[in-house]
C-alpha cells in the first residue's frame, strides 16, 4: 500500500491506517517526537495488508472502524511493541480489547467531539425520510415535476409528535434535545438506566413552552416504545444484546406510517427484514446511516423509495473530523507519558491550544 512518511528519523513509529483530516495531529505527534507512516490510498486494508503495514516495529497505531483487528491482527500489535492503538471513532468493537488488554495494549476512542454532528445527521436523515427528500430530488432530476400538485409526495409532519429513542447516551440525548426542542415532541426513550438531566432539560422546555399534555417518559419495555413512537431513532450501543434488535417482529408492532432511522451500527436492524418491511409498507419510511454488511447493502434495499441512504456520515463535518484526528494524537502522546485518563465530561479543553495532561478517553 502506498504510505507516506513524516519525520523518519524519530525513533518511535506510529501507523496510520488512513490519511486524516487537518494538520494539528501531526503536528502535535511530530512535537512529541514520533514518526508517521499514513497509508495514503482510499481503501479499507485487506487483514494481511494491515499485518504487513504494522511491521516489525510499531508503538502506535491510529486505526479506522471499517477495520477488523481481531486477535491475530491484535496479537501481531503486540508482537511489535506496540503500546496504543487509537480508534479513530467512538465505536470501538471493531478491535479485540480483550486481547489487548492482556497484552498490555490500551485502546483508546474520541467521544465527545462528534456529538452534536452526528445527531445533527440523525435529524437530517429523519426529515429526509419523512419528507421524502431523496424522492423529490431524483423526481426533480429525472425531468418529472410538472408544476404544483395537491398530492404530490406528500409526507409526515413531525411536529408534536412523538419521539421514541432507543440509546439515550450522548449522541441520542443530543438528537433527542433537537427534536423536542425544535419540534415541541413528545419523548419516549430506552436506556439501561433513566437519563434525568435530559428528562429535566425536555420537560422544562415543554412547561416554558405550555405543553401541558407533553410527555418524556422512560421505558423499559422496547415493545411498547415501537407501537406508539412516530419516530423511532436507534441509537444504542452495539453488544450481544442488541444486534437484530429491530427485527421482522418488532417492525409489525411499529406504525405503519412511522418513520424509522438507524445512526448506530448496522447489525441493529435485521435488514433483510428491513426490506420486507419497507416493501410491504408503502407509507413507512427509514434513514439509515449503517447498514448490517457495510459496505454492502440488503438485496433490494437500494431500489426502494421509502428510505434515505447515506454513506456513514454521521460525523462527516469538517469540524468533527479534525477534533478526532486530534484526539487521536493526545491519546496516544497520553498514554506514552503515562497522563491519568481523563474523567470530566466535555472533551472541548484537549481541543484548546494547551490541553490537559491527561489522556482524553481510554477504553480498554
Amino acid at each position: 500500500m502506498q504510505i507516506k512518511t513524516i519525520n523518519p528519523s524519530a525513533s518511535k513509529r506510529i501507523l496510520c491506517t488512513k490519511s486524516l483530516p487537518g494538520d494539528r495531529w501531526i503536528s502535535l505527534l511530530t512535537e512529541a517526537g514520533f514518526s508517521l507512516d499514513i497509508v495514503t490510498e482510499e481503501r479499507v486494508p485487506s487483514k494481511s495488508e494491515l499485518l504487513e503495514l504494522v511491521g516489525d516495529s510499531c508503538y502506535a497505531v491510529i486505526g479506522q472502524l471499517s477495520e477488523t483487528w481481531d486477535e491475530e491482527c491484535v496479537r501481531k500489535l503486540g508482537a511489535a511493541g506496540c503500546k496504543v492503538y487509537a480508534n479513530y471513532a467512538v465505536g470501538y468493537n471493531n478491535v479485540d480489547t480483550a486481547c489487548a488488554k492482556e497484552l498490555g495494549i490500551a485502546v483508546c476512542n474520541t467521544p465527545g467531539v462528534l456529538t452534536h454532528t452526528t445527531a445533527e445527521m440523525g435529524v437530517a436523515l429523519t426529515f429526509a425520510a419523512a419528507r421524502r427528500v431523496a424522492e423529490g430530488d431524483k423526481f426533480m432530476r429525472e425531468g418529472k415535476f410538472s408544476g404544483w400538485l395537491p398530492r404530490l409526495l406528500r409526507g409526515n409532519l413531525l411536529y408534536r409528535k412523538t419521539l421514541g429513542l432507543i440509546g439515550a447516551g450522548r449522541i441520542g440525548s443530543s438528537y433527542a434535545r433537537m427534536m423536542v426542542m425544535g419540534h415541541q415532541m413528545n419523548c419516549l426513550y430506552a436506556s439501561p438506566s433513566p437519563k434525568l438531566p435530559m428528562e429535566n432539560q425536555l420537560r422544562e422546555f415543554h412547561r416554558f413552552m405550555g405543553n401541558s399534555s407533553a410527555f418524556v417518559t422512560h421505558v423499559e419495555n422496547i415493545d411498547t416504545l415501537l407501537k406508539e413512537s412516530d419516530v423511532i431513532a436507534l441509537f444504542p450501543t452495539l453488544n450481544p444484546t442488541t444486534v437484530h434488535l429491530i427485527n421482522a417482529p418488532r417492525l409489525a408492532l411499529c406504525k405503519s406510517d412511522a418513520v424509522l432511522i438507524n445512526m448506530s451500527r448496522g447489525q441493529v436492524i435485521d435488514e433483510k427484514a428491513l426490506v420486507e418491511h419497507l416493501k410491504t409498507h408503502p407509507r413507512f419510511l427509514c434513514g439509515l446511516d449503517v447498514y448490517e454488511q457495510e459496505p454492502d447493502l440488503a438485496p433490494g434495499l437500494s431500489e426502494l423509495p421509502n428510505v434515505v441512504l447515506a454513506a456513514h456520515t454521521g460525523s462527516a463535518s469538517y469540524e468533527a473530523r479534525e477534533n478526532m484526528a486530534t484526539l487521536c494524537a493526545l491519546n496516544i502522546i497520553g498514554v506514552s507519558r503515562e497522563y491519568p485518563p481523563f474523567s470530566g465530561d466535555s472533551m472541548d479543553p484537549f481541543l484548546a491550544d494547551s490541553p490537559p495532561l491527561f489522556t482524553p478517553s481510554v477504553v480498554a
